[in-house]
């Protein structure tokens, strides 16, 4: 069994997640936990070697996709159809740039992973947003909607699979009417399943590749990254079923200089993919039980608040608009007073102002001291506001 417990020291080796003095971060999705034994050998290994040149991407990392994809997802994937790239999003930005042109209109499904939103505008691109919304609990996609606005003229998807940050997963059926109404149109769907391992225990995310009228329009993102922890190295791969859009996608990749890892990346993937089943299992049954105590603690301390537990991710996206209905007020207002700080919804959609998204992923004992700064901070938030 491996220690979720043990969280390592982050505050002076330039973290991004811990970088404000004296505050608890439960923002940014990344791990807290100690980096998996078998990653940190396989990177002691690479450096026992003595020389850290340039280094070419080996078979092996493809493999280890291969592998690891059929075994959790029951995909096989053809390993000439893998590029490999410094990380999910330059991916999605260099696929934007090369397969897109400059006023072209980008669909997203919100609330989404906010940076996909920096690449659309970033690129001179246009974002046109269809919003899902609750019923009975569960996030839903607005049929209607979403192919209105597909025969608006857009020329690309970019789809978050699973949902980040409400952790949707999608289901075969709803991913088959994404698809024909994209192929039908001849819409691009570039899908980012970085978070497709990060799931409760009994579920499991649906991959694109499982649909067929994806083949043709599809460019898939996945990533040893994020369900590993370790976005520092930079790594990715790009799974481009169509030959004749997978050259495209492999030039623009080169064009902008994301196609070639560092010395130690190559190891560390192969590893954690090869050798990680049972830590990302018992990864997701801490996290899911992080999920159950997070349920638990707003329920019974701060009822205005609505979360339910999702099926997928390491987050909890929170409605908090019965006391602000502005999340980013809400998030630097606890950073400030309660030294704890979240994420924002708004930023994931302009339609979830007051929304707030937890990272769950750190240890029990971080979590229950972050959830009481939060209660803290919001009883002296309601006598400040809400007198």
């Amino acid at each position: 069994m491996y220690n979720f417990d043990k969280c390592a020291n982050r505050l002076n080796v330039s973290s991004l997640k811990w970088k404000y003095k004296d505050v608890l971060p439960m923002w940014v999705a990344d791990m807290d936990f100690d980096t998996m034994p078998e990653v940190k050998n396989a990177i002691i290994d690479r450096t026992n070697l003595g020389a850290l040149g340039y280094t070419d991407t080996p078979k092996e990392y493809f493999i280890a996709f291969k592998d690891f994809w059929k075994r959790h997802h029951h995909v096989d994937i053809d390993i000439n159809s893998m590029i490999f790239s410094t990380g999910v999003v330059p991916a999605i930005s260099s696929v934007v740039r090369k397969l897109t042109n400059v006023c072209d209109k980008i669909m997203v499904i919100t609330p989404t992973y906010n940076i996909f939103f920096n690449s659309i505008l970033n690129n001179n691109r246009i974002p046109v947003e269809t919003d899902l919304y609750l019923e009975d609990g569960k996030y839903k996609l607005d049929f209607n909607d979403f192919e209105n606005k597909i025969k608006s003229g857009v020329k690309m998807l970019i789809l978050c699979n699973p949902q980040n940050p409400i952790g949707k997963i999608w289901d075969i059926e709803e991913l088959k009417r994404i698809a024909k109404i994209c192929k039908d149109n001849n819409v691009i769907v570039l899908s980012d399943e970085i978070h497709s391992d990060i799931v409760n225990p009994g579920k499991e995310y649906n991959s694109t590749l499982l649909i067929n009228d994806f083949k043709d329009v599809l460019v898939l993102c996945i990533s040893a990254s994020k369900c590993f922890n370790l976005a520092g190295l930079q790594g990715a791969c790009v799974v481009v079923p169509n030959e004749s859009m997978r050259k495209l996608v492999d030039r623009g990749l080169n064009t902008d200089e994301v196609a070639e890892g560092n010395a130690f990346v190559y190891s560390a993937f192969i590893s954690a993919l090869n050798n990680g089943d049972t830590w990302l299992k018992e990864m997701n049954e801490y996290v899911y039980n992080n999920k159950k105590y997070l349920k638990e603690f707003i329920d019974k301390n701060i009822k205005e608040f609505k979360y339910e537990i999702a099926d997928s991710l390491y987050l909890a996206w929170v409605d908090v608009s019965d006391i602000c209905e502005d999340g980013l007020f809400l998030c630097n207002y606890l950073k400030d007073n309660a030294k704890v700080y979240f994420s924002y919804g708004e930023e994931y959609g302009k339609s979830f102002k007051g929304f707030i998204r937890i990272n769950l992923a750190t240890s029990f004992e971080n979590l229950k001291e972050g959830l009481n700064r939060l209660l803290e901070g919001i009883n002296l938030y309601k006598k400040e506001y809400l007198k």
